[in-house]
């Protein structure tokens, strides 16, 4: 059964408080990455504790609303990981990849 990130983004924030976080959250969260990569390619004169306080209260606020919601393991990461999963685990079928088996060192 292929993985629907859509779906499970959507089965994941029903809460309309954790909703309400999320929104609130996402621009403290984007700013926040912008003024951290902005600091790291000296394309601005962002302050870095700046973006990481932004960027912390964001993901405080996130993990906040999926407390309330009782799935704290519906978090974007474990969402992307069994995504990316899912389209190896398509990818490798559909081609046939399989690992290669490495031989074992003889004790010597």
């Amino acid at each position: 059964m292929p993985f629907s990130l859509v779906k499970a983004i959507k089965s994941t924030h029903m809460n309309p408080i954790n909703r309400m976080l999320h929104c609130i959250g996402a621009p403290f969260y984007i700013f926040g990455v912008v003024m951290i990569v902005g600091h790291f390619l000296g394309t601005s004169d962002f302050n870095l504790m700046t973006g990481i306080i932004l960027w912390s209260i964001a993901v405080g606020l996130f993990l906040t609303g999926h407390k309330i919601e009782k799935n704290l393991r519906a978090m974007t990461l474990i969402i992307l990981f069994r995504y990316f999963g899912s389209k190896i685990a398509t990818y490798r079928e559909a081609y046939a990849c399989h690992p290669t088996v490495r031989p074992r060192r003889q004790p010597r």
